[in-house]
């Protein structure tokens, strides 16, 4: 070990550097009320006041999180809110925070937050009086391999989609930036110029006595022990000093929002863990860092180091991470927990290895406190599902100051309107279940989690913990022929299946954003598809089924969805729900089975956020029923113009299309098994049938259906055949292509939205508006020209879209066709702007006349654009190609 560590272990016990304790001025009295910033400046106790006895919203947690959630509720003329703390204000984690504000975050709804963090703690200040130590110093990301080089060209690209400033440079541009930077193993970096470091304490400050500023109560030394439930609303929130009658409860508790969701009256789901983060604080070095040196970001290296007090701050996130407090509640508030330099080491080396020059620094301390993580490296934002008006936001994964001021607009947005102005979804509570509370599933997962923070994260790489925790009957089965398996929502999904001889290791490690190695695997599932039958295993779609004795159940559809769903007993009507704005709030399936009896099927992922939604929109009627039934039945999806031959042979029934019609249902006989659900459907536009099958005819129906279809060339295919099925045939999907913004106008729905008929329906209104005014973007298909799928970057997701070299859009989904030859990426596109800066309509005149490019990782590929899916032409054209190249080679 270094000498500057030995040396550290000989220096006396130091207090809190000057960073982490905030400069008030003032002290707080022990549960004094905080008031005005006047009276604050007036006198340095506050006066002792008793607990209010109501409140529209109590906010549990006084870090920078709480109080941000305060600050922009007042902004929105929000009266009667209370902040809580259970100790003084600010001394969780907001206290030890390392001030790091960078918008350099893997999904943009993060970017957003982090960038308007920025703005709001830039001009906190101005607004409040209060000194928050901004200081704009720009931030350098390392790359020390090409891979990670192409993700930050990856993230370049989408971050000037938003507007933001930031540039990828050479090493030797580094050098200039930064005095300290060791370049020599570097092959580039992405500058962020307005990246910024601020002392947290005292924002934290600002925004508290802003909020006080606009009437915002805030008690220290008050614990809410429990939160009071009535009829599935918020009722009260209980304290150690008595109770508080409330219309909402907002958890912003930091480390101990898992414990106080657990001890509500109802408990509520709030699946995050606690894990040890270590960071190092030098004295100031012989030439002292100016406080505008930017901050280094060195992932490969998994250090990050900021300019701190002339010397240096750094910190990283290490690959054997420390979890904390599974046992529990942890103390009132966080101390520096215990310096351990052994597991420091690793990360000082990667330090001194990036600057040298530290190597004489004198170490100040190494400071050692607790962040809370989640089990997909995301804040926990929203209402909870199962308590009306309890509202989370925790979860902060290590980045709770740059997220904060974003986060706490967003949420009171949410709170205030009913929904933020951004599409939060991959933030949503609501995405995680019960099922993500086990405290050993969390002390697992984030085990993973936080070395992933800093992880090379190529496309369609899965979490390796936390695994098998919800499986189809067939998992063993399947998993025993070569399956490859995802993890969505819990549930394992096979992405493919390595045929026999095949290098099973070899495979699982393949990480690449180029060609990957399953390529012809998942293109030989395809191909079967299209020419002979494969069996997909889709159990882990949500399957709702909604009963009532009386015509609730339809009465209820029908308000709820945009397409007609008082249909014939057996037809199947693929339908969103939308939201009062005319967005998806849910994209499924549904069966009228009775006259009263529906079948609801929707994606894997919307489980909680469907129920709760129909939940929230159904009357309190002992009569009409919604039962989850996604364990009930295993799905098998057969694709394949061979399916018919397959189960008519298991059904003796035909199965052609004039005696069983395409998106119909009859519950049937299949082998020996009876009460089959089979639906002539796919999903993914290819002739076939889903067949849902009660759980312990599973095995069964699987073994006779892959036996009678071993004439007809049956396999096996995963989900990766699914998605280049699905996109090629322009199919768009919920959670990546739709969200809670997107309209059916939008995306090329709107024979599915029952305009002509005299029902009122959420988002009808919204949805006539548009119609009548135009939409401004409208979701297109581009295949890729000239783009070598073996050598060039592929597509993924998120790549920008040009027309006519303008921005026009970005992409939501893509995969590689394998009926076209051509990559294929979805997305929306929308034309510029008016001069007074209004949204222009779009016209299929619009879409059709441009010259449309894919930025990918900054270099930028031609596309054509199509408001309908191509056809086989290219294919068509290829072949014609390859035959006139034979006859002049025969001819030569």
């Amino acid at each position: 070990m270094c000498s500057c560590v030995r040396s550290s272990r000989a220096l006396s016990p130091v207090l809190l550097p000057r960073l982490l304790l905030p400069q008030t001025g003032f002290r707080v009295a022990s549960r004094g009320l905080w008031t005005s910033p006047q009276c604050l400046a007036v006198s340095g106790d506050s006066q002792l006041l008793p607990l209010p006895s109501q409140a529209r919203v109590v906010i549990c947690g006084g870090g920078v999180v709480g109080t941000s959630v305060a600050y922009h509720l007042a902004k929105l003329g929000w009266t009667d809110i209370v902040l809580l703390e259970q100790g003084r204000l600010g001394a969780g984690t907001t206290r030890l925070c390392a001030g790091i504000v960078s918008v350099a975050k893997p999904i943009s709804i993060e970017c957003q937050m982090a960038n308007y963090s920025n703005s709001l703690y830039q001009q906190l200040e101005e607004e409040t009086g209060v000194k928050t130590g901004y200081v704009k110093t720009g931030s350098l990301c390392l790359a020390q391999n090409q891979d990670r080089f192409i993700s930050l060209k990856r993230l370049a690209s989408r971050l000037k989609v938003m507007g933001i400033s930031c540039n990828i440079i050479k090493p030797k541009e580094v050098a200039k930036l930064h005095p300290l930077v060791n370049i020599h193993d570097l092959v580039g970096a992405l500058h962020l110029p307005g990246d910024a470091v601020v002392s947290p304490p005292e924002v934290n400050h600002a925004l508290a006595v802003a909020a006080a500023g606009q009437g915002v109560q805030i008690l220290e030394r008050t614990t809410v022990q429990q939160v009071l439930v009535e009829k599935g609303h918020v009722m009260a929130v209980e304290t150690d000093r008595g109770s508080i009658e409330c219309e909402y409860f907002v958890n912003c508790a930091g480390q101990w929002a898992y414990e106080l969701g657990q001890a509500s009256e109802i408990k509520v789901s709030v699946p995050l863990h606690g894990c040890e983060h270590f960071y190092l604080l030098t004295k100031p070095l012989q030439e002292p860092l100016s406080p505008n040196t930017p901050v280094v970001v060195d992932m490969d290296g998994r250090i990050y180091a900021r300019p701190w007090q002339g010397g240096l701050l750094s910190g990283g996130f290490e690959k054997n991470p420390k979890p904390i407090f599974t046992e529990g509640r942890n103390q009132l508030e966080i101390q520096n927990m215990q310096e351990d330099w052994d597991h420091f080491e690793p990360m000082l080396s990667a330090l001194l290895r990036r600057m040298p020059g530290l190597e004489s620094a004198e170490i100040h301390q190494l400071v050692n406190c607790p962040e809370s993580f989640t089990p997909d490296m995301r804040c926990l934002m929203g209402e909870t599902p199962g308590v009306s008006g309890y509202y989370v936001l925790a979860g902060m994964n290590s980045s709770g100051l740059a997220f904060a001021g974003g986060a706490g607009k967003y949420l009171a947005e949410w709170m205030s309107y009913g929904y933020p102005t951004a599409n939060v979804w991959p933030l949503d509570i609501k995405r995680f279940g019960n099922l993500q509370s086990s405290r050993t599933f969390l002390r697992h997962r984030v085990m993973e989690v936080m070395p992933l923070l800093y992880e090379l994260k190529v496309p369609r790489w899965d979490f390796q913990t936390g695994r098998q925790l919800r499986t189809s009957p067939l998992y063993d089965r399947l998993d025993t022929q070569g399956a490859r398996w995802m993890e969505k929502h819990g549930f394992e999904r096979p992405k493919y299946f390595v045929p026999p001889g095949k290098d099973l290791l070899s495979l699982d490690q393949s990480k690449t954003f180029y060609k990957p190695d399953w390529f012809d695997i998942v293109g030989a599932e395809v191909k079967c598809c299209k020419e002979a039958v494969c069996v997909i295993d889709m159990s882990s779609f949500t399957k709702f089924e909604l009963t009532s004795t009386g015509d609730q159940a339809l009465e209820l559809l029908q308000h709820l969805c945009a397409n007609d769903l008082d249909v014939p007993v057996g037809h199947i009507v693929h339908t969103g729900m939308l939201n009062e704005r005319g967005g998806y709030e849910n994209d499924c399936s549904v069966v009228r089975l009775s006259k009263n009896s529906f079948f609801i099927v929707s994606p894997t992922d919307q489980q909680v956020h469907c129920w709760s939604w129909i939940k929230k929109h159904m009357p309190n009627d002992p009569h009409l029923h919604l039962e989850d039934v996604s364990w009930k039945y295993t799905a098998l999806n057969l694709i394949g113009p061979r399916a018919m031959d397959v189960l008519a042979e298991l059904s003796y029934v035909s199965m052609t299309p004039d005696h069983f019609p395409s998106m119909f249902c009859k519950e049937m006989s299949v082998g020996y098994a009876n009460g089959i659900r089979v639906m002539s459907m796919t999903h993914t536009g290819e002739p076939g049938f889903m067949l849902y099958i009660p759980i312990e005819y599973a095995l069964h129906v699987y073994n006779e259906v892959m036996s009678v279809g071993q004439k007809y060339g049956i396999r096996n295919a995963g989900y990766y055949a699914l998605r280049s099925l699905r996109i090629e045939k322009f199919f768009a999907f919920w959670g990546q292509d739709l969200d809670a913004f997107t309209t059916p106008l939008e995306c090329g729905r709107e024979f599915r939205v029952k305009f002509d008929k005299d029902t009122d329906f959420l988002g009808r209104e919204a949805l006539l508006q548009q119609r009548q005014d135009g939409a401004s973007r409208r979701f297109v298909m581009l295949v890729l020209d000239d783009h070598d799928t073996e050598l060039d970057l592929w597509p993924w997701w998120g790549e920008p879209i040009y027309r006519n070299s303008l921005l026009a859009g970005t992409t939501t989904s893509s995969a590689y066709s394998y009926t076209l030859e051509r990559h294929v990426c979805l997305g929306f596109v929308s034309p510029p702007p008016s001069p007074e800066g209004l949204p222009t309509p779009i016209t299929p005149d619009f879409i059709n006349r441009g010259d449309y490019e894919v930025d990918i990782a900054g270099q930028r590929y031609p596309a054509k654009a199509k408001l309908y899916p191509f056809s086989s032409l290219f294919t068509q054209q290829k072949r014609r190609k390859d035959d006139m190249e034979l006859s002049n080679l025969q001819g030569k």
